[in-house]
């Protein structure tokens, strides 16, 4: 069984979500208190083990590209200014990972985006992250937790967690029977199912594992909800042909493509900083006061 070595991160959306701030900057390059979230997306494939990425942008989102490259003029100003700490700082950011960028020149859905990293996947089981989705876990990336699963079963396997039934509509759907601690098998999926018709409250959640023949699937799925070529409608036929697994993985997650989601996140990271932690909860304190 082949190694996942290779993760795909999807981030060519327009961010309409938390206009107008993104009319000129990536969503994904909103900070979360001093980093960018594709950062924090960049890091847990980087701590699972992974060291090729490739984020799958658009013709707008150069920054994301430029974030991710050597600065050598401002990593020698800090230097020659005594900030080296910092100075290594920005020089890890350009060496974590092998990152490249592939633009997906029409808006057309998040399994055409998926699908333009078909040459820099070939025919090996990948990572996709999705850009929205920042997990945070202190000891097991999710995305490592499903790289578990893959290396045990041979075949993808969805990151889940359960919602609120009132909030089905706004995921993928798994239908499916728990077989184990935390792993469900996928018998079904629904885009976005209004929650009368949903067939669980099972949510994928932005985290996958996926075996190289969802090329073919995606090439010919039919524009779906939305009218997009939907993610959803490949793995479903995936399944099908190959058996999946949906594995509840365990970590706080925040849809930080949502302005209440967003501010969350910047809370609870700020209060994880141990040089902000003190300060800000004597703020935050004060102003529920």
């Amino acid at each position: 069984m082949k190694k996942i070595k290779k993760a795909v991160i999807p981030a060519a959306g327009w961010g309409t979500r938390f206009l107008p701030v993104t009319k000129s900057t990536p969503k994904e390059m909103l900070p979360i208190v001093d980093t960018p979230t594709i950062q924090y997306i960049v890091e847990e494939a980087v701590r699972s083990g992974i060291e090729d990425i490739c984020i799958i942008t658009s013709p707008y989102k150069k920054a994301i590209e430029d974030h991710f490259d050597r600065t050598k003029e401002l990593e020698q100003l800090l230097s020659a200014t005594g900030k080296e700490a910092l100075a290594e700082e920005v020089r890890a950011i350009g060496e974590m990972a092998n990152v490249v960028a592939i633009r997906q020149k029409e808006a057309l859905g998040l399994g055409h985006a998926v699908y333009c990293a078909k040459p820099f996947v070939g025919d090996e089981p990948f990572a996709v992250l999705l850009g929205d989705d920042v997990v945070y876990h202190g000891d097991k990336p999710c995305i490592g937790q499903l790289m578990d699963v893959y290396a045990d079963k041979g075949v993808s396997v969805l990151g889940v967690q359960t919602v609120a039934r009132e909030n089905i509509s706004k995921y993928g759907c798994v239908a499916g029977r728990q077989v184990g601690d935390r792993l469900y098998t996928v018998e079904g999926l629904v885009e976005k199912p209004k929650p009368e018709e949903a067939p669980s409250n099972v949510a994928v959640l932005g985290r996958y594992i996926i075996t190289p023949e969802i090329f073919r699937h995606l090439e010919n799925t039919k524009p779906g909800a939305g009218g997009e070529i939907q993610l959803t409608d490949g793995l479903k036929t995936l399944a099908e042909e190959q058996g999946m697994y949906a594995y509840d993985f365990e970590g706080r997650r925040y849809d930080v493509g949502d302005r209440l989601g967003f501010l969350e996140a910047t809370v609870e990271y700020a209060l994880r900083r141990e040089e902000l932690r003190d300060d800000f909860m004597q703020y935050l304190k004060g102003i529920v006061k």
